[in-house]
């Protein structure tokens, strides 16, 4: 659509979508605010990925146990995860609390993503990521990571707002051509 201007504002911080700090968010949290309508969008499913020369190098870890022994990359805690499960890899199969040493704490998934593609570690990875590149080993896939829903939020005043409506039918159709 012509008439729609985009302007992307990436951050973890959750905007004031009542106070128009913008139009709409995609969050992997149901909104608290009453005035917010939300549509889920999908469900994001996380799994344990390598580069093919991470594991060349070091090594193909058979059980979680042996996470022990690899270098993880996982989301940066000085800046908070938008989502308390999102460094599962850390405590996935351990007792008692304990977690794994992070090798490199980076504060964006997709910058894991991109450390995990040169091969600087392991780490834990929405699976839409790979889908486009294919270009990363899946290892452990016994190993799950927790599922988040993702969720389309906008401020009720903005309900009958055409530019809204044509983005998110977009948006829509996105998501089901990913999952097909």
């Amino acid at each position: 659509n012509p008439d729609i201007e985009l302007s992307l504002v990436l951050t973890d911080n959750e905007l004031d979508l009542s106070m128009r700090e913008a139009d709409i968010a995609i969050r992997m949290t149901p909104p608290t605010q009453a005035d917010l309508v939300q549509r889920r969008l999908m469900t994001m499913r996380s799994r344990v990925f390598a580069a093919p020369t991470y594991l060349q190098k070091h090594g193909i870890p058979r059980t979680v146990d042996d996470l022990d022994h690899h270098r993880l990359v996982v989301f940066g805690e000085d800046a908070k995860p938008p989502v308390p499960s999102l460094n599962w890899l850390l405590e996935a199969g351990t007792a008692n609390g304990r977690r794994r040493k992070a090798f490199l704490k980076v504060n964006s998934t997709y910058g894991i993503f991109r450390a995990v593609q040169s091969g600087i570690g392991i780490g834990a990875l929405p699976h839409y990521l790979n889908q486009e590149t294919m270009n990363l080993v899946e290892v452990l896939p016994e190993v799950p990571g927790p599922d988040l829903d993702l969720y389309f939020v906008y401020a009720e005043e903005l309900r009958q707002s055409n530019r809204i409506s044509v983005f998110r039918e977009f948006m829509l159709r996105k998501v089901e051509e990913l999952n097909h």
